[in-house]
């Protein structure tokens, strides 16, 4: 098997080449949001690549790997199902709106390649737990991993699935729900993303691979700064008249108990 610094270029490789076929279908479709979907399966297929590109310590491969399955498709289903029938994402119509003759190459830089190379690097913890093969045992710090994603997958299913049910009910259009897992964080399901890489970063950490810590930083200041709470809150209060209550009595990102409503 060859060093984890060849396979990290050649999943680079891989993962440019997969958005590429995703870029050519939303041309196909005049779609940009097909990209959504296919986040979570790309973190498989980086998954994939180092499985076979490395030789770590095999159960700790599996375990890794499991999990990234699980997630990865889970999220991906769950998108498949919540964009059904709801069109073009209006952050791409908007891009598509100022760029109309040159979104297709526009989009393809601005999104796919930049996804690509952003997936790569979140997915770090993964190359650096399966290209490790020392410890060849399971250790407490693996464990300890595995607890910690299991703590944020709980958090990620359970808002996206409290969150949808919510929606299914007509009396609840325009209101904010502040039940459930979501009355101790505004976000848990950003708030479980976060927490799952942290916890395959510490299984990484196992094998030795603590370099790989820029993929959960990344991942955690995306989800806060640029394309998760940031966006998504600056766009709910002006849509919902009682998100502004809300926000004051709840954690933004960390489950914490809620404040005295004002």
């Amino acid at each position: 098997m060859m060093g984890i610094w060849t396979a990290l270029g050649i999943t680079l490789a891989v993962l440019l080449v997969y958005m590429t076929l995703i870029w050519l279908l939303s041309l196909v479709r005049h779609d940009a949001s097909v990209v959504d979907p296919f986040w979570g399966v790309g973190f498989i297929v980086a998954a994939a690549s180092y499985l076979l590109l490395t030789d770590g310590y095999a159960y700790r491969v599996v375990l890794v790997v499991a999990l990234t399955c699980a997630w990865g498709l889970r999220l991906s289903i769950y998108l498949v199902i919540r964009n059904r029938g709801r069109g073009e994402d209006p952050r791409y119509q908007a891009m598509r709106a100022k760029r109309p003759r040159t979104f297709w190459w526009y989009s393809y830089a601005q999104v796919f390649v930049l996804q690509a190379i952003l997936l790569w690097l979140v997915a770090a913890p993964l190359a650096a737990a399966e290209g490790g093969a020392l410890p060849d045992r399971l250790t407490v710090l693996d464990y300890v991993g595995l607890a910690v994603w299991l703590v944020g997958f709980f958090f990620e299913v359970a808002g996206d699935t409290q969150l949808a049910l919510f929606k299914r009910r007509p009396e609840n259009k325009g209101k904010v729900l502040d039940g459930g897992v979501w009355r101790y964080t505004r976000h848990p399901n950003y708030f479980g993303e976060a927490v799952m890489w942290w916890g395959i970063w510490l299984i990484a950490a196992a094998a030795h691979g603590y370099w790989s810590v820029y993929g959960p930083v990344i991942i955690t200041l995306l989800l806060l700064r640029v394309s998760g709470v940031t966006l998504l809150e600056k766009s709910l209060k002006e849509s919902k008249p009682g998100y502004a209550d809300y926000v004051r009595r709840t954690s933004a990102f960390v489950p914490w108990f809620p404040k005295k409503s004002a």
